[in-house]
């Protein structure tokens, strides 16, 4: 057995005005009309709903059991109703969101602490992984948008994803502070062909390196194969060899070491925001959205000083 929500509404509405004439001119219909729905709802539960007199009518037990159902269903979408409005006018809500290791210790901090400063009551959670990890979480929709990156030999799919460039983020060199190359500002691979290297393992870092000592003439000499930058940046400090990094994986620099540009021959990594293109963004996301732009526009500048 199913009910019209509506016409239950509608039979709740008749019993706080007293009559379907009083209900009709509240809702701007016919009391015909009126007479009617109420007529169908009858016929759906099978039972009279009301007794009608000269003076208007009453609710019958059958029809005072629906009205409590009533009232209490519409308690429940008004409710509804003003949580979509706090949605709506970000002053409530969850807004769900994926991020990488590098970008979650140098870009995104900013943005949190001005999302959070503009919009304190709406719940924001980040979950940290690699792309791979991040777009499983986008299909499944656990998170609704997501910082990734790609390299110019492996693009995103950006008929799965609706994408943002963020900002190119540039490859450095890391040595030693003792190191002969400390002192230069830019240094080319061709240069580089002497050097032993401290690389990532299973990381597009080491691909990185592979096609920019190949094109340059030369297969580079790997001392070190390191999980993480922070571990590649201590092999470096003591002169075991020399790393490649993105210049956002090095937001914290070892004192013993320092970063070399390679101007523009080594390849850089789009950063980027990315959402499912079949998912339209809710306000949250919007106004998050235009914040990383915002503070991406700011952590390019600073990266055009660096490299000049």
């Amino acid at each position: 057995m199913t009910f019209d929500v509506r016409r239950m509404l509608l039979l709740a509405e008749v019993a706080r005005r007293g009559s379907l004439t009083a209900a009709a001119d509240a809702l701007s219909y016919t009391p015909s009309a009126v007479s009617q729905q109420i007529s169908r709802l009858e016929a759906e539960t099978g039972q009279p709903l009301l007794a009608r007199h000269a003076r208007g009518v009453t609710l019958t037990e059958a029809g005072r059991a629906l009205v409590e159902h009533a009232e209490r269903i519409d308690r429940q979408l008004r409710a509804a109703r003003r949580s979509l409005d706090d949605i709506a006018g970000l002053r409530g809500g969850t807004l769900r969101m994926g991020t990488f290791p590098t970008i979650a210790a140098s870009l995104l901090p900013h943005v949190v602490r001005a999302f959070r400063a503009e919009h304190p009551h709406i719940e924001l959670t980040v979950q940290s992984a690699r792309n791979a990890g991040l777009m499983e979480l986008l299909e499944s929709h656990e998170i609704e948008l997501s910082l990734m990156w790609d390299y110019p030999w492996r693009r995103l799919d950006d008929s799965v994803l609706a994408v943002t460039h963020l900002l190119d983020d540039q490859t450095a060199l890391v040595v030693a502070a003792h190191h002969p190359l400390a002192g230069r500002r830019h240094v080319s691979f061709e240069e580089l062909a002497e050097e032993h290297w401290i690389v990532r393992a299973d990381h597009p870092v080491a691909e990185l390196l592979d096609r920019s000592c190949h094109a340059a003439g030369f297969e580079p000499r790997i001392a070190y194969r390191a999980h993480d930058y922070q571990e590649a940046q201590a092999m470096a400090a003591v002169g075991l060899g020399i790393a490649l990094a993105p210049r956002l994986a090095l937001a914290t620099l070892r004192d013993d070491v320092v970063t070399v540009g390679l101007g523009p021959t080594a390849p850089a990594r789009r950063i980027l925001l990315t959402r499912l293109r079949e998912s339209r963004p809710t306000p949250s996301a919007e106004v998050i959205s235009a914040l990383f732009v915002q503070v991406a526009e700011g952590t390019r500048r600073e990266a055009a000083g660096l490299e000049r």
